[in-house]
């Protein structure tokens, strides 16, 4: 029998904007799980709908995190923040909150792309190098000392 161990595939990996996006909807989740159970028990809503809205909009947010990889998933988180801060006219306050994740998203987009455009530049300046390979040997240094609260003649 032989002990083959299965080969493992590298994972993809992720781009700062697609991290940024998934953590800026999975704690929108939770607020929007909320800002539902706000409007069903303000009655601003029909039971059904206030829960049943909540609960779609969770499922497209849901659906957003996988899909920031593509650019639909981009444009699907875009149109979740206009969605939460339109239910602003449901109750008033969502429209503080929605504009509140509108801009943590918008800065996430712009950061997160910002840090690739980065990252890819210095991938391409530095293709084919291993970090430190053109580095001279590292030699201590003779002043350094480890313990500042040491003194000199001990």
């Amino acid at each position: 029998m032989s002990a083959r161990q299965p080969q493992s595939r590298a994972r993809r990996e992720r781009t700062a904007r697609e991290s940024l996006g998934a953590i800026v909807l999975g704690f929108e989740i939770v607020v929007v799980f909320l800002g539902a159970l706000v409007v069903f028990g303000l009655k601003a809503l029909p039971a059904g709908e206030a829960l049943i809205g909540g609960g779609v909009l969770i499922v497209l947010m849901i659906v957003a995190v996988p899909l920031q990889r593509f650019q639909i998933g981009y444009w699907l988180g875009w149109f979740v923040q206009l969605v939460v801060v339109a239910s602003g006219f449901l109750v008033g306050m969502l429209f503080i909150v929605g504009a509140i994740f509108a801009a943590i998203w918008a800065y996430a987009m712009i950061a997160g792309a910002r840090l690739d455009h980065r990252t890819a530049a210095y991938r391409e300046t530095n293709a084919g190098t291993r970090p430190g390979a053109s580095d001279p040997p590292h030699e201590p240094d003779p002043d350094f000392r480890s313990d500042p609260d040491r003194k000199e003649n001990e």
